[in-house]
């Protein structure tokens, strides 16, 4: 597979994850939504983590520089929020933060690489 294939699944799914992931926030304690919602959320996370392996491999060699390593924490955190929104609807504005925050910064690692010479 092409970079660029890979390059598509990742953002395309971190684009759906994100939305769903608010979509969510929107409405946390909708329980006829959450099963097909966490279920949607499980696919694209994993959609999104083949897709930014599939880059590292063939951008990088099988190499780890530390922007990889910084968007695999946002990754994991993000991929959280839309259970754990479910599980304390109270904590929504909290966690809608905490996601942006993230989101920010996988962006940035991925702009400006930090750490790579």
């Amino acid at each position: 597979m092409s970079p660029t294939l890979y390059s598509f699944l990742h953002v395309a799914s971190a684009f759906l994850l994100v939305g769903y992931t608010f979509f969510v926030f929107a409405s946390p304690k909708l329980p006829e939504n959450r099963r097909k919602v966490m279920m949607i959320s499980g696919i694209l996370s994993l959609i999104m983590l083949v897709g930014g392996f599939g880059l590292v491999s063939k951008v990088y060699a099988n190499a780890w520089p530390t922007f990889v390593l910084i968007k695999v924490a946002c990754w994991l955190g993000l991929s959280a929020m839309a259970g754990l929104a479910y599980r304390n609807p109270a904590q929504v504005r909290t966690l809608a933060y905490i996601t942006r925050l993230l989101v920010l910064i996988a962006v940035w690692a991925v702009y400006f690489k930090p750490f790579m010479s």
